[in-house]
């Protein structure tokens, strides 16, 4: 396997200047070290960085057959990646090669100086970032994903570990041969898969999302006694933009996400609109640079959590979180984004994850393969996939319910799809059936009084938005669609809300509850666009201050 950090490894791995160690100095304590210590072991909660002052340290990452070396660091080397500035289980073993001393930063102090020192933060947080592009790259980490194509359960394992950008092998039961040989080691039976081997020590059956997470350590510690400044729910545009601007302004913020950073945009394959890129970015990369700003200023935020209840008749405001406990805030910023609309077909759910998609990234399109495939849907979301899968499918077959794409489609993609010679554009057309014994087989689309059913076994949906806001039912105003009424657009004489206690007006983007804003998607009259949901939550964080001022 090749190296993935071939040509950026001094950046990965720099060695610092003595006047940068004397910087550091400042901030850490010196620790002596004796050779075959271990630093810190994988699994571990380690949120310290170690800087070699004399002696050597090793980096190894251990695995089913044995320990990986990473690197070593020799005088002036240091130790960390990203899960470092959340306090997260780490993936490698650090131990002592030859016996030295060290500089221990704590979590807090390290902080600090990528806040405060523009030279020392870009060196570190390139090389943070570079090593765990290393480690996913690799196709090596604490956990090993043993599935099938054919699993529904597979693919969104396989979908949650790698939009977190956690660092993960996946074995195939149908293509790799070494799977039997580990089901016998863990006592696996092959109608248990998928299954998850968490460190090499812990086997998970079908796991859920949220024991995933706990189990490999993917979230930070959370005081259930500590009221925040600010909660934020949603890793979504709006709300990472709100999470960087509330933690670099001094706030203390938590992020609640029921999935993973990115939102829908997450899974756009390709963004050619969003201004500074102007050779694109992917949804995935977008998110996760965002989330390693919000963390780089201090914001902790927590994956596989899903906010089920608003609590608002009292403040400091409580939101009730999946597995049974609460967290509380002074301030919310709601931004929990919208869902695909599912069409009214009688048996989708039978086929999600077996043919039928809400996401077209990597992932997804390695499951079609040379294979005719039908993406359903008339906004940007549905361009940038038929684009995508257009380059790995033999055809994409467009399907949208209006008469064309003019008033739904940025220009850009809708000339991509005009030049592309197998994507097909069916206009007024709209999928009907779905067939197939196990996993999708056959479709049927209607066209007028017009149907045709064809042999393919891959739908990407992306139709529509429905609102994630039932957490919030009896608190907030909605709207008659259930997108989350905002400032002027609060309708004072709504049965259904409390009335405003105030005497000043809602802020632009507060909703009918003083100290709760809506942002993005989930917002009512929201133009759905990256950029306008960065804004928006780049702008509720002056009237976060506002409020909490007030």
């Amino acid at each position: 396997m090749s190296n993935p950090l071939e040509g950026r490894w001094a950046q990965a791995f720099p060695t610092l200047t003595p006047a940068q160690m004397t910087r550091l100095e400042a901030h850490g304590r010196r620790v002596r070290t004796r050779r075959g210590e271990i630093l810190a072991e994988r699994g571990e909660r380690f949120s310290k960085m170690l800087v070699v002052l004399s002696g050597s340290v090793e980096v190894v990452r251990p695995g089913l057959a044995g320990e990986v070396p990473v690197t070593i660091h020799e005088r002036g080397g240091f130790t960390g990646e990203i899960s470092t500035l959340r306090g997260l289980a780490i993936v490698v073993r650090l131990r002592v090669r030859e016996a030295g001393e060290v500089l221990v930063i704590d979590a807090d102090k390290l902080r600090a100086i990528v806040q405060a020192d523009a030279e020392l933060s870009e060196l570190i947080m390139r090389a943070f970032i570079l090593r765990r592009v290393g480690l996913i790259d690799s196709e090596q980490g604490d956990a090993v994903l043993i599935g099938s194509q054919h699993n529904a359960d597979t693919l969104r394992l396989q979908q949650f570990l790698t939009r977190n950008g956690f660092p993960h092998m996946t074995l195939d039961v149908d293509r790799d041969s070494c799977v039997q040989a580990l089901l016998d080691q863990f006592h696996v039976r092959i109608e248990e898969i998928p299954v998850v081997l968490c460190r090499g020590e812990l086997v998970l059956k079908n796991p859920s999302n949220e024991k995933v997470a706990k189990c490999l350590g993917m979230n930070p510690q959370i005081d259930a006694c500590q009221v925040r400044d600010l909660l934020v729910i949603g890793a979504g545009p709006a709300g990472l933009a709100a999470a960087v601007y509330g933690a670099s302004e001094g706030l203390d913020v938590l992020v609640i996400e029921t999935d993973a950073p990115g939102g829908q945009a997450g899974s756009s394959s390709k963004i050619e609109n969003y201004l500074g890129f102007p050779t694109g970015i992917s949804g995935g990369a977008l998110a996760g640079r965002a989330l390693v700003q919000a963390q780089k200023f201090g914001a902790d935020v927590t994956v596989a959590s899903s906010a089920t209840r608003l609590v608002c008749d009292r403040q400091p405001y409580k939101i009730e979180v999946s597995g049974g406990h609460a967290v509380r805030g002074r301030a919310i910023v709601v931004a929990s984004g919208a869902e695909y609309r599912q069409p009214a077909i009688e048996n989708l759910s039978r086929f999600l994850g077996l043919g039928v998609y809400y996401a077209a990234t990597h992932v997804e399109a390695q499951l079609c393969g040379d294979e005719e495939i039908i993406v359903v849907g008339g906004g940007n979301s549905a361009g940038q996939g038929a684009v995508f899968l257009a380059s790995n499918c033999r055809h994409v077959h467009l399907l949208v319910r209006g008469p064309g794409l003019a008033d739904s489609m940025s220009k850009y993609l809708i000339r991509r799809i005009e030049s592309s010679p197998n994507v097909t554009l069916h206009t007024r057309t709209e999928l009907v059936e779905l067939e197939g014994d196990g996993r999708l087989e056959r479709t049927v689309w209607r066209s007028g009084s017009n149907r045709e059913s064809h042999d393919i076994g891959h739908v990407f949906l992306m139709t529509g938005a429905a609102p994630n806001t039932r957490w919030l039912a009896g608190c907030v105003q909605l709207d008659e669609k259930g997108f989350v009424r905002t400032g002027p657009d609060l309708q004072p004489d709504d049965a259904g809300s409390q009335a405003w206690p105030l005497a000043r007006a809602p802020y632009l983007l507060e909703t009918s509850i003083p100290s709760i804003f809506a942002v993005g998607d989930v917002r009512s009259g929201s133009v759905k666009r990256v950029a306008s949901a960065v804004g928006e939550g780049s702008v509720s964080i002056p009237l976060v201050h506002r409020v909490l001022a007030e």
